[in-house]
């Protein structure tokens, strides 16, 4: 890599071509050979060892949208996605000197434009650009595996105000969930404004909801309530914090938070179930002047009961990822050891086996959570389970 002003270093030397996934036409991946890409200013070349698949990565590899590439849908435009992904950082582009080469980092999938006023207010998840630009980063804003390539490869560059310094002490397959876990957080702190002591009612135990109940507990949250259809996920957030679950097939959810608060219903509601009744569900968990963050997207146009919100001064937001660097205090968190985010973390494939990976993603097989794709494992087509 001989561009102006790149810094390399020969311990980590640096391919002209990478192995990538690239779509094809809808539901189509193609393993193929791009061109290593190179870091401009206030960007760094990342090497990626881990990618953990979202179900946002399902609906673009088979939809497209919300991926949006050069104006339109991605297929067939050697697009590569996925966008939970940590690495390695191998190249500094030009003026670069907030990160090391070496240094491990896992990367938010946002980057503003830095110049709209909502970038501004660091809700660059929010840009005023986004979706815009259409992959042209030369104004500014970015999302990794959405408008411009992402992760489901070997290389890729990435602005510095996405990265997020990765403990020694954490896996690679950790390090890929502190985006979802500083998800959690944005909803609850910076723009719910959480503090300790109030109640929280997590409903839907998916990867979000189910470090959400992780942070609300770590946030001092009390108490902390669990909601879901599976009794081994329930489990599963029990051990991250939740103080009570209720399993939703086999008591009605509004009693069982009416039993659990002494009739007072909860402060808070981080809906992440998407399902078509949630939100006016959420509404009545709630006392009076509480909050309810929609952190889920619903396929359908759903009917809410607006009258009910206004007469309780219910307030009501959503959140499209992270923002407000609210990933560096989730990576604190975990760093610190406050919960275990690994438990979500259930298998791992090569990357050459990414469409098996996918299908276990997909069909919940062996009751996958999240998975994980790493660079450097040999081609099985067998995942590695987690401890």
């Amino acid at each position: 890599m001989q561009a102006a002003g790149v810094k390399t270093d020969s311990k980590f030397p640096i391919p002209e071509k990478m192995k990538a996934w690239v779509l094809g036409k809808p539901g189509e991946l193609i393993y193929t050979q791009k061109s290593v890409p190179t870091p401009k200013k206030a960007e760094v070349l990342v090497r990626i060892d881990a990618v953990a698949i979202c179900a946002t990565d399902l609906q673009v590899i088979h939809e497209g949208p919300p991926a949006l590439i050069e104006g339109g849908a991605p297929f067939n435009k050697n697009f590569t996605p996925g966008h939970e992904y940590m690495g390695t950082v191998v190249a500094l582009g030009p003026g670069v000197d907030e990160y090391r080469i070496g240094e491990r980092v896992t990367v938010e999938i946002h980057a503003g434009c830095g110049q709209c006023v909502r970038c501004r207010q660091g809700m660059y998840t929010s840009c005023h650009n986004y979706g815009l630009n259409y992959g042209n980063v030369d104004k500014g804003h970015r999302a990794n595996g959405f408008t411009t390539d992402g992760g489901f490869c070997e290389y890729q560059v990435n602005n510095i105000n996405t990265l997020v310094h990765v403990d020694d002490s954490m896996s690679d397959e950790e390090a890929t969930l502190v985006v979802t876990a500083g998800t959690a957080m944005y909803g609850l702190t910076e723009i719910g404004g959480l503090i300790a002591g109030e109640s929280v009612v997590v409903s839907g135990p998916g990867p979000i909801g189910l470090l959400g109940a992780a942070v609300a507990k770590a946030l001092g949250a009390q108490p902390v309530i669990l909601t879901g259809t599976r009794d081994n996920r329930l489990e599963m957030g029990k051990k991250l914090g939740a103080d009570h679950v209720v399993n939703v097939r086999h008591e009605d959810p509004l009693e069982a938070i009416k039993r659990l608060t002494d009739g007072k219903g909860v402060d808070y509601v981080l809906e992440c179930s998407g399902a078509p009744n949630a939100v006016n569900e959420a509404a009545l968990m709630l006392n009076r002047g509480g909050k309810i963050c929609l952190a889920a997207f619903s396929h359908d146009p759903v009917a809410v009961d607006v009258s009910y919100l206004v007469r309780n001064n219910i307030y009501m937001y959503g959140i499209r990822g992270e923002g407000k660097s609210a990933t560096r205090r989730a990576e604190a968190f975990m760093r610190q050891k406050r919960f275990d985010a690994g438990i979500i973390h259930t298998h791992t494939f090569s990357m050459e086996d990414l469409p098996e990976a996918l299908r276990y993603a997909r069909e919940r097989i062996d009751d996958a959570i999240k998975v994980v794709v790493r660079n450097g494992l040999p081609k099985s087509g067998k995942p590695l389970l987690a401890k």
